[in-house]
């Protein structure tokens, strides 16, 4: 583990992927990851995040050249025909810093993303330059140029061209019960509220422009870590094949100081699992009030 973990940092985000081998061409190919393991989903921790009939399943692990303490598994599993991203509920996305944002269009060309938010400024928000693409699992992945902090939290500046994770966004039905949820239950803060035109959204439900979403952001001090969405009422639970992961964006992994502080109820009691992430660290994984699974790392 290294200083740059503490309680609530993004430690991962785990994608769902049809076809690995091509994937990897994208993560590590395109955005530049490093790949640092390759194996099988190992049965223990496939129990750990109820997901058994995933165990087996051909997966990797990447992480930036950073060498930042934040890993983007992997795994191979059919995606349903009837997946859309942003349109359900749970994990809508993963948020990463990087360099020279523009450049970024002409970096992905031929490659499995589809770029459905080309790069630009938002009026009133002039703290990054973010652009959207999808994967070949159907994946949210925002690439954002950080420019300045924001008056109520400190955003990361990318070391390498593509770098951490450092906001998921969650999609919800219940906004305000989550935001509550995450503070009384994982030990997280509620950050500020915006309300604005969000064309993501807008876009993947059909509203007419200018249709106003709300979100607020989670945080622990001044570090950002979640930005939970209100979504309109025709969003649905996500499809997930029984006994596998959700495809999309499937888990994210967040780092806390005590497994035992955590009041939210444990699928596996906690353990310690292989690999890279969890560096001999207990985890445990809950499941949050929109059916998304977070994983818990126990670094204190």
């Amino acid at each position: 583990m290294t200083d740059f973990l503490t309680h609530g940092r993004i430690m991962g985000g785990v994608v769902i992927t049809p076809d690995l081998d091509a994937a990897l061409e994208d993560y590590h190919g395109r955005l530049g990851l490093n790949i640092i393991e390759r194996g099988e989903l190992a049965a223990d921790l496939a129990a750990s995040w109820d997901c058994p009939a995933s165990a087996g399943a051909r997966t990797a692990t990447l992480q930036p050249q950073s060498s930042a303490h934040c890993f983007m598994r992997l795994i191979e599993q059919p995606v349903p025909n009837d997946f859309r991203p942003v349109r359900t509920y749970g994990w809508a996305a993963y948020e990463l810093t990087v360099q020279d944002v523009y450049g970024w269009p002409d970096r992905l060309a031929g490659s499995g993303f589809d770029i459905v938010g080309p790069p630009k400024e938002i009026a009133g928000l002039p703290y990054f330059v973010p652009m959207q693409v999808t994967g070949r699992g159907r994946e949210m992945i925002y690439l954002n140029e950080v420019r300045e902090n924001t008056p109520s939290s400190d955003l990361p500046e990318a070391v390498s061209r593509t770098d951490h994770i450092f906001i998921c966004i969650l999609a919800t039905p219940d906004r305000e019960a989550n935001l509550v949820w995450l503070r009384d239950k994982i030990g997280l803060d509620i950050g500020g509220t915006y309300t604005l035109e969000y064309t993501m959204i807008n876009r993947a439900f059909g509203l007419a422009g200018g249709t106003q979403s709300s979100i607020t952001m989670v945080q622990k001090g001044r570090l950002p870590i979640i930005e939970v969405d209100d979504y309109p009422v025709s969003a649905t639970m996500r499809p997930r094949a029984a006994g596998c992961l959700p495809p999309g964006n499937a888990l994210v992994t967040l780092a806390v100081d005590s497994l035992d502080a955590i009041k939210a109820d444990f699928i596996q009691p906690p353990a310690i699992y292989s690999g890279a992430l969890y560096a001999g660290k207990r985890s445990a994984t809950v499941v949050g009030m929109a059916s998304e699974l977070l994983e818990l790392v126990e670094i204190g």
